[in-house]
């Protein structure tokens, strides 16, 4: 069980934010591949999760990542057709992917509405369990690897990865991956990990960057239940960390993060 309590940083604006998270990455890869010679990481998309992306793909220090010894997973996906400028990885590939000299045996995309499974997002959900339990190791913590970072979006509403307030998704407790239907954001139909999932990871980053997520950074860091909060329900193993700017901090109590503004 995940118990680390989150830890808040705030920078001053939404590129800073960025800009710091990925250096903050950088660093975290570096640090995975020295000490084991691999890393994994799960991305994730949304304006933010992009944003780090691109401030990656234009940071000088993205040398220092041996890119070769990079797994690249998910948190959730949109099933539509490969290539749809509204999938994540296709955004992912534009902002960062197409870049770097990545291994494509470990970059692993969720599949598409019009690969293998056809339309049935719960086969394709299902094949997508089979791929991180085959990747999992004996000291793996559940059915997925370790994750060295899982980094997810949180949303208006309090939504991480494709975790609705509500949803059956976020009530599941076996699956690690699930399709999502009737997705109150469009597209209707996902594909979205599940909080065990997400809990296996070493740490888990949460991005939050504008005043449309104030609210939703106050509700699930003031001890909100996951049902009704799936952010609140987002925890590394040995981290949690709320990556903030001003503006979706402007509704948190002082005294949950430090005055000077990072």
């Amino acid at each position: 069980m995940s118990t680390a309590t989150p830890q808040l940083v705030v920078h001053r604006d939404k590129d800073l934010m960025a800009q710091a998270a990925a250096a903050r990455l950088i660093t975290r890869i570096v640090d995975a591949q020295s000490s084991r010679g691999t890393a994994s990481i799960v991305l994730t998309g949304g304006r933010n999760g992009n944003g780090v992306l691109a401030a990656l793909a234009a940071s000088p220090a993205r040398d220092a990542v041996d890119w070769g010894r990079l797994d690249l997973w998910w948190g959730d996906e949109r099933f539509l057709p490969e290539g749809d400028p509204e999938r994540n990885v296709t955004q992912a590939r534009e902002a960062l992917l197409d870049r770097v000299p990545l291994d494509p045996e470990r970059v692993h995309p969720m599949p598409a509405a019009d690969g293998e499974f056809g339309a049935d997002v719960d086969a394709a959900a299902a094949a997508y369990a089979q791929e991180l339990a085959r990747a999992a190791g004996p000291e793996n913590h559940a059915a997925v690897p370790s994750f060295d970072v899982l980094m997810l979006g949180v949303g208006p509403d309090t939504h991480v990865a494709s975790l609705f307030p509500e949803f059956p998704a976020v009530r599941e407790t076996e699956r690690t991956v699930v399709g999502v239907h009737g997705s109150p954001k469009p597209p209707p139909t996902r594909i979205s990990l599940t909080l065990p999932a997400i809990r296996a990871a070493r740490e888990v980053w949460l991005l939050a960057a504008g005043e449309d997520k104030a609210k939703a950074a106050a509700i699930a860091l003031s001890g909100a239940g996951e049902v009704q909060a799936p952010a609140a329900g987002a925890r590394g193993r040995s981290r949690t960390l709320w990556l903030l700017d001003a503006a979706a901090a402007s509704r948190l109590p002082r005294s949950l993060y430090p005055p000077a503004l990072a």
